[in-house]
């Protein structure tokens, strides 16, 4: 591995499209048909091609396209101790469709002690060399604190943690033992997925938590004190990034909404190394925010969509990037799709060769743009 440091002139969110023989296999077993050995042998010959592809298609990161995952974020909470996976009576509405019911439940203190996760990302580490680097995605802290006091979850969450300082303090040390697991398994590049701001951003959502007596800026302020509490004392060569979304799921989204809300907060005070943003749409607002962001972090700008097969125009989007260098620096600025092609297992609705012609198109931008 040579000295390679996310995120990367033109860079991708994460998830991929799975192959049938991955779909196959996990409905195989599930249904008691393949055991678990079988399984994980599928998935690790499918996430090797994948990370051929990655590799022959130019990028410096490699990832399983969380391929061992259902979901882009209940799988990585699963894996804490004191967590329990259950299923609701209803899934997230998204715009046009629900999803599915999966969710988590604390059933006793929250730790972190022998994430499988580590032993994912041992997987994908071995196939590093000097011109690629192995990323490890994972749920923000907030992310789990939001799905703790989904609805009817945080009765259950509050009968088990009544002090709740004690429970951000749990979950906070408990990702503190899955970075420092990671890192020494040579980790030094992880990425924290985070609906919670897009959440943020919404005015539907605005007039929720007013209605309810809360102040958007209290509640924004503990997930990001929250996300900060899991950072302290990571290593300075271990790379954090987060990524912000609106929702990701079969080619839906959740919420709308400007980053002005958020970005005195957020772009300012978290303490990543660069931020993957959002900005396919309309529903993401105008660049302006970006002013907020702290000196020296990074801005990847999601300006491909992976919800749709239709290959944007190249000179728009240069022509955006520039627009986007008014607030922020050129050489501060990176590019990828807006999200994961597969934030869930269902994924979005295009075709293989239609995510791998997006991300041909994001490093031809990239290149022009920056230079190769």
């Amino acid at each position: 591995m040579a000295t390679l440091r996310s995120p990367f002139r033109y860079d991708f969110v994460g998830s991929f499209l799975r192959p049938q023989a991955i779909k196959t296999a996990r409905a195989e077993f599930k249904a008691g048909e393949i055991t678990r050995e079988q399984l994980t042998a599928v998935e690790n010959e499918q996430i090797t091609l994948l990370i051929e592809k990655q590799k022959r298609a130019g990028y410096h990161a490699i990832t399983d396209g969380e391929f061992r995952r259902s979901y882009w974020h209940l799988d990585f909470m699963w894996g804490f101790a004191g967590i329990d996976e259950i299923e609701l009576d209803h899934g997230y509405y998204f715009q046009g469709e629900e999803t599915t019911h999966g969710s988590i439940r604390v059933s006793g203190k929250i730790s972190g002690e022998n994430h499988p996760f580590v032993e994912h990302y041992k997987f994908v580490k071995q196939f590093e060399d000097e011109n690629c680097i192995a990323r490890q995605t994972m749920a923000a802290p907030a992310q789990l604190l939001a799905e703790l006091y989904r609805e009817d979850n945080g009765k259950n969450t509050d009968a088990v943690y009544p002090d709740h300082e004690q429970l951000l303090q749990d979950i906070a040390a408990a990702y503190r033992t899955v970075i420092r697991d990671l890192y020494n398994a040579g980790c030094r590049s992880i990425q924290f997925d985070d609906c919670t701001w897009g959440m943020f951003c919404d005015p539907n959502y605005q007039a929720f938590i007013a209605q309810a007596g809360v102040k958007l800026e209290d509640q924004a302020n503990e997930y990001l004190r929250l996300n900060n509490l899991a950072l302290e004392g990571r290593p300075a060569d271990l790379a954090l990034t987060t990524h912000v979304c609106r929702g990701n799921y079969h080619s839906t989204w959740a919420s709308r909404g400007g980053y002005t809300p958020i970005a005195p907060i957020l772009f300012a005070h978290e303490n990543v190394d660069a931020f993957y943003l959002e900005f396919d749409d309309e529903r993401s607002g105008n660049f302006e925010p970006l002013q907020y962001v702290a000196e020296g972090k990074k801005v990847v700008l999601g300006l491909i969509t992976t919800k749709s097969p239709r290959l944007e125009d190249k000179a728009a989007v240069i022509a955006r990037i520039h627009e986007a260098e008014k607030y922020i620096p050129l050489d501060r600025l990176c590019l990828s799709p807006q999200c994961g092609f597969a934030s869930c297992e269902i994924g979005n609705k295009l075709t293989d060769l239609e995510q791998w012609n997006k991300l041909k198109l994001v490093k031809e931008i990239a290149e022009e743009v920056w230079g190769k």
